[in-house]
């Protein structure tokens, strides 16, 4: 569940669909390590999986959109539940078939949150597409 919800909020971040609402999600939400978000390291990524990413996310905002229809429609809990699973599963696939995998991808997302400039870069990445 916790995979799921990075790549919800890594995707919605990135497209720059709904930040402030991931935002305040965040910051509802307990952090498992408080010190590892404040100090991460920055990591280098290449301008291919910055455009991997840019593509993977532009496909993801548009599943999670279909999704959190879909999940606000669903009658019940157990119904909820199968919607987000098969919207995981979806996410999942759309970033493996973009040639990053998962981890790579939540990565990616966390880096830009604190780096504008990455974040900038994406940004213009996804624009170009």
């Amino acid at each position: 569940m916790q995979r799921m919800t990075a790549l919800f909020s890594a995707a919605l971040l990135a497209t720059g669909l709904l930040a402030g609402t991931a935002q305040a999600q965040q910051a509802e939400e307990p952090a498992q390590d408080p010190m590892a978000t404040q100090q991460a390291p920055a990591q280098d990524f290449s301008d291919q999986q910055l455009q991997q990413f840019a593509d993977a996310s532009q496909e993801i905002a548009v599943i999670s959109q279909e999704y959190t229809q879909r999940l606000q429609e669903a009658e019940d809990e157990t119904a909820q539940q199968e919607v987000r699973a098969e919207a995981n599963d979806r996410m999942i696939e759309v970033v493996e078939d973009s040639g990053l995998d998962v981890d790579t991808f939540n990565a990616i997302g966390q880096s830009i949150q604190q780096d504008p400039e990455m974040m900038q870069r994406v940004q213009e990445m996804a624009n170009q597409s």
